[in-house]
């Protein structure tokens, strides 16, 4: 009777490891999870480390699963989404973090832009007053295009074309640095109109 009881006991315990079934929708739900957090733009781009770990933890879960390890695979499966969700939610503060950076960074430049150019202006009216030698005409008339730009600048900025403002900058600085230029060079040979 010993006997009989040790062979139902061993049957039984076969058939339990035998018989489990692998975790599908578990499975499922972490290939879905891994595939929608690998073409959310914001976790490849600020969260690649947290993607790759459940990248890594979904491989972990198919192999198991293969192997018929499917606690393992359960396993697998649930920190794969939780690395997936994780990066999804990390990708879109850091995102939001270089928005707000970015944003600060051409506001910044705005407002020292503005500085520049009136600066500028000031040097020119300066140059005119002790008539320097120069085609006051054209460097009001850059002046003018530049206080334009920037105002082109501070509507690109706030529209969220953050790059655009700052390319806008760029140019801004170029022509009022030609213009200083223009100011140094007819101050230094003192030539009166």
């Amino acid at each position: 009777m010993k006997v009989i009881s040790i062979y139902i006991i061993i049957a039984v315990s076969l058939c339990l490891f035998g018989c489990a079934t692998p975790p599908v929708e578990e499975m499922e739900n972490a290939r879905n999870a891994v595939s929608k957090a690998a073409n959310d733009e914001n976790a490849v781009r600020y969260a690649s480390g947290t993607l790759a770990r459940a990248r890594d933890a979904l491989k972990d879960m198919e192999d198991a699963a293969q192997s018929k390890r499917y606690d393992d695979a359960k396993k697998y499966a649930e920190e794969a989404i939780a690395a997936a969700d994780k990066a999804i939610v990390d990708g879109r503060s850091a995102a939001d973090r270089a928005v707000n950076i970015t944003v600060a960074d051409s506001d910044f430049q705005a407002s020292v832009l503005k500085e520049e150019i009136d600066k500028t202006s000031s040097d020119v009216a300066n140059a005119q007053y002790r008539q320097l030698a120069l085609d006051y005409a054209s460097l009001f008339n850059t002046i003018e295009n530049a206080y334009s730009t920037l105002d082109q600048a501070q509507v690109d900025n706030a529209a969220g074309r953050h790059q655009d403002a700052m390319d806008k900058a760029g140019i801004i600085r170029s022509a009022l640095y030609n213009v200083n230029q223009a100011v140094a060079n007819a101050a230094v040979s003192g030539r009166k109109k």
